[in-house]
């Protein structure tokens, strides 16, 4: 009885690709360059290269396919037989390749198109991001638009994000952060809790009164964050009121329920109206922002470049900071004015 056991052959699969690999593309090249340009000679010029170095590729690769495919004389060279059937099953696969690089030099290079994918944290997204949205795409009509909002933080490969937006302090060093604005955290709460409870003075009273928390996406309650005597202070006070949801927090304080602590940007336009009043402003970190992240300065496709350009440009020019709203003393002031 006979036993055929496996032998070399069962990795001639992956010997072939690999020698092809190594030796075939640079010979495919240079014997496409000689076909299209008639001649040794030319090919060189065509590709940068001296007419040794086509000759010596073009060998390789007839040694390689065991064929010889160019008649070669003093004055000129045409192919073989062989030779002309190799070029006709080369040329669409080379093309394809050549067509392909251009495609990619014409997304960095050219007018901005295709499909953009962005993430960014759930109120952050619909405050600032979203509503920039539709001013880009009149700029870009040819860039499809996909916004991811998640209080996750998207992972840029997994995820294939292009584009994320992320708040408070950047720890990645994989990515390339570039902070559209700083990220104040503001304490506060409508005039009618403050009229009731007042407005605690430092940062240990605010076990005194009522709180809202957060729940983050990881199911863990935020931490207020706060800067004393020049240290970071994290408290986490206890609240009658948790939310997972920043809009249903703001709902919360606007009705009279309690202390807040939220980013600027949610609270500006309710602080220069007068909905709400902020306190603690002393005690406010100094150390976060609103970055705009993507992984590469390098080769970037210009979708990507001229939507990183349009929203550090948009999000500076909206007034998000809180530093022009009134003081508190001011505001409860008037408030109580009114009350008597």
């Amino acid at each position: 009885m006979t036993i055929n056991l496996p032998g070399p052959a069962a990795a001639e699969p992956a010997d072939a690709l690999a020698s092809s690999f190594s030796a075939s593309y640079a010979g495919v090249i240079a014997f496409i360059a000689v076909v299209n340009e008639g001649s040794f000679a030319k090919a060189a010029d065509r590709l940068g290269i001296g007419r040794s170095a086509v000759s010596r590729s073009v060998q390789k690769l007839e040694g390689q396919v065991g064929a010889r495919l160019f008649i070669r004389t003093t004055r000129s060279n045409s192919l073989t037989r062989e030779g002309e059937i190799f070029f006709e099953n080369c040329k669409p696969g080379v093309e394809r390749i050549t067509q392909a690089l251009a495609d990619m030099q014409e997304l960095r290079e050219g007018p901005p198109r295709g499909k953009l994918r962005i993430s960014s944290a759930v109120g952050f997204g619909r405050k600032v991001v979203a509503p920039l949205l539709s001013g880009f795409r009149d700029l870009y009509p040819e860039i499809a638009v996909d916004l991811l909002l998640d209080d996750h933080m998207a992972d840029f490969t997994t995820d294939q994000i292009d584009v994320s937006f992320r708040n408070g302090r950047m720890e990645d060093s994989q990515v390339i952060a570039r902070q559209l604005i700083p990220m104040q955290m503001i304490v506060c709460a409508s005039p009618t809790y403050a009229a009731g409870y007042g407005l605690p003075r430092n940062v240990a009273e605010l076990a005194d009164h009522h709180c809202l928390n957060f729940r983050m996406a990881s199911g863990r309650l935020h931490e207020w964050e706060f800067k004393v005597e020049g240290h970071p202070h994290k408290v986490l006070p206890k609240a009658m009121l948790t939310f997972n949801d920043t809009d249903l927090l703001m709902d919360a304080a606007l009705d009279g329920q309690g202390l807040v602590q939220l980013a600027g940007y949610q609270v500006c336009e309710h602080l220069r109206s007068g909905r709400l009043v902020a306190c603690l402003p002393q005690y406010a970190p100094d150390d976060r922002g609103h970055y705009i992240c993507y992984l590469s300065r390098q080769q970037l496709p210009s979708r990507i470049r001229v939507f990183i350009d349009y929203m550090i440009t948009q999000v500076r020019a909206l007034d998000l900071q809180c530093a022009s709203s009134p003081s508190v003393a001011a505001a409860l002031d008037d408030m109580l004015a009114c009350a008597v």
